[in-house]
Parts: structure tokens; sequence; C-alpha cells
């Protein structure tokens, strides 16, 4: 079934793919740009969307613009730069940044295409890229009333849960201490697994002990299991990546002159974990960090 809206989608990576396919999918016209890798943006293609040139483009030939890029200085290229999309901006046209952005950076962004009578919402993921592909992501968005049920629908073709959490720039704030929360929650469970081992605690009925009491979460069981099982990718989520998102969470406390212990602590398990070389593997691989810097196995040979 046709949609009435036009859709452009700029960064078909990862995440931004199942997004996109679910947009074509489920009858948006959609507009395409991919970056240096060819495969997503040849596969959607052939499912129906066009390719762009460039941002500008997009967004000429778009009512409402996606972006799902790595992070702010990403998102400040595809604005500001050369053909940029702020170089077409014209009023009626909605911008929404599903990036996880730095929230100064977004705050700078929607007062640039307000000026320019441009709509601006964010609109940053929670879940993997799994539930990308099934339309089944969860956002949280900062956009005010009329925008955000103008971008709902489209939202609804790759979200199981839209939460609309106030105006442009909450949907980023939001974002930025749930990861907070969520990644607190890993560097907690690597050193407490490497505690156990080096204790000797039979891990695999600690993890029975744990899913049954309070200390139990999501994120845990994306983790643990796994884990014991040699198997380090059940958060499909880029450690780099959650560094530098506590790295803007980090930076959002300063500014509001907020003491963050816990975040900072947070914050450098990820950096040594990343300077040991586990920047480019996924979220669990701090368990593999810790195992490094103690000499201490989860599992036994």
């Amino acid at each position: 079934m046709a949609q009435t809206a036009r859709i452009g989608f700029i960064g078909v990576g990862m995440m931004g793919h199942g997004m996109a396919k679910n947009l074509v999918g489920k009858g948006f016209a959609t507009v395409v740009l991919g970056n240096r890798n060819r495969a997503p943006v040849e596969d959607l293609v052939k499912r129906g969307a066009v390719e762009g040139r460039n941002p500008a483009d997009v967004a000429t030939r778009s009512d409402i613009v996606f972006l799902c890029v790595t992070g702010s200085p990403q998102v400040e290229a595809i604005v500001y730069g050369a053909d940029g999309l702020l170089s077409a901006a014209r009023k009626g046209l909605i911008v929404v940044d599903c990036s996880t952005s730095e929230a100064e950076s977004s705050g700078k962004i929607g007062e640039a295409f307000a000026e320019a009578g441009v709509a601006y919402a964010d609109a940053p993921l929670a879940r993997t890229p799994k539930e990308a592909e099934e339309g089944k992501l969860n956002t949280m968005v900062g956009a005010d009333a009329a925008t955000f049920e103008a971008i709902r629908p489209a939202l609804a073709t790759f979200c199981e849960n839209i939460f609309h959490v106030g105006g442009p720039g909450a949907g980023h704030k939001t974002k930025l201490i749930y990861n907070f929360i969520a990644m607190g929650h890993a560097a907690l469970i690597a050193e407490a697994l490497v505690a156990g081992a080096r204790s000797g605690v039979d891990l695999e009925n600690f993890a029975k002990v744990v899913a049954g009491g309070g200390a139990n979460s999501g994120i845990f069981q994306l983790i643990v299991p796994k884990a014991l099982a040699g198997d380090y990718g059940g958060l499909q989520f880029g450690l780099g990546l959650a560094q530098k998102d506590l790295r803007y969470y980090t930076h959002m406390t300063e500014a509001l002159n907020l003491p963050s212990t816990m975040g900072e602590a947070v914050h450098q398990a990820f950096v040594q974990a990343s300077a040991l070389g586990f920047a480019s593997k996924f979220v669990p691989s701090l368990i593999e960090a810790q195992e490094k810097i103690t000499g201490v196995k989860i599992r036994k040979p």
C-alpha cells in the first residue's frame, strides 16, 4: 500500500539497512544515500528504493529525511557540509536524526533548521540490527506534537515501541542516559564474572542465582549465557560506539554542572577495553578485556 510521505534515508549501515528496508517494504517511496559500502544500497534499490546523489539531493526529493549515522561529526557533515541538508532547506521539510548524537550539537542543529523553516526531531534507537531488520526497534522521540504525528507512520514501519519523550532534543538526552544505565550494567557484569571466576564460584550456578533475583536484567541475559558458552556476540552493539555514547553522556553531565562519578567510571571501562584492542568488537568483549587485564578466564579450558 503506497504511503503519501516521501522518505529520504541517509546512513544505511547495520541499523539503517533494516530501517530503510521496512520503509520500502511497507509502501513508502524512499530515496537512500549510503557511504562506502555499496551492498546495502544495492539491496535497497533492488527492493524499490532510489539512490540519491548527496544529502541536498535527498532532501529535495523527500518530505521526511531520516539520518542514521555514527554520531555528531557525521550528522554535522550531512547538515552543514557542501551539498548538505541545510543547503536544500525549505518550509515543510522534516529532518529526523536517529543517530545517537551529542545533546549540545543536536540543539544547535535544531536551531539552524528552525531558522530555515525545517522541522527537526531526534529519534535515537534502542535494540539491535536484528530488530531493525524485523521492524521491532524502540525509539525515543524529541519533537513538537505536530512533527511527532507527521513522522509517526514512518517510524512505525521499523519500530515496535515509539515513545514521545518531549520536545526537540529530549530524545538524544533520554538515549544518552538510557545508554549509561545499559552500559553500566555491562561493565558491572564483566567485572563480576571475572571476580566469580577468580574466587572459584561456579558461574553457571551464579547466572541462575542472578536470573532469579533483583540483580537480573535484560542486559545480563543478553550477555552472560552466551559468554559462558564462549560467544561474545549476545549484545550486538559495537564496543567503540558504546564508548562514544558514554563520552557524550559525560559531556552532557559536565555541561549541566552535574557530578558523574559512575558515568566517568563506566566510560573509562570502555576506554580501557578499546585501548586493549576490543573497540571493533561487541560490548560483551568487556569480559575479554577483563580477562586480558587479570589473566583470569571465565571459562575453564
